[in-house]
């Protein structure tokens, strides 16, 4: 059975960080690209940031650049996204994905508020 299970969101203040970790299991996780997604309130999914099978190469979206980062360790089957420096408009639901050829699957998310 495949799984994606995101954990460590939660409430932060500004300025503050938080690491996001997403487990993945019931798949061979070493072959797919992941990614993390958000969405808040009223907006469309959006993509965060990703990276290649082997962790070689990264991406994010202009907002997160030089706040986030991406990561993964293809021996615990999980990725990773550290957020440091938080802002208010970070707040959403954060979803991993997994991608390989024409295949997909997400996580079910998790939530990151960041408010004073």
């Amino acid at each position: 059975q495949v799984q994606l299970v995101e954990s460590g969101g939660g409430l932060v203040q500004p300025g503050g960080s938080l690491r996001l970790s997403c487990a993945a299991s019931g798949f061979t996780f070493s072959i797919y690209a992941m990614s993390w997604y958000r969405q808040a309130p009223g907006n469309e999914r959006e993509l965060v940031a990703s990276i290649t099978r082997a962790g070689g190469s990264t991406n994010y979206a202009d907002s997160v650049k030089g706040r986030f980062t991406i990561s993964r360790d293809n021996a615990k089957n999980t990725v990773y996204l550290q957020m440091n420096s938080l802002k208010p408009e970070d707040t959403a639901v954060y979803y991993c994905k997994a991608s390989w050829s024409f295949v997909t699957y997400w996580g079910q998310g998790t939530q990151v508020t960041v408010s004073s």
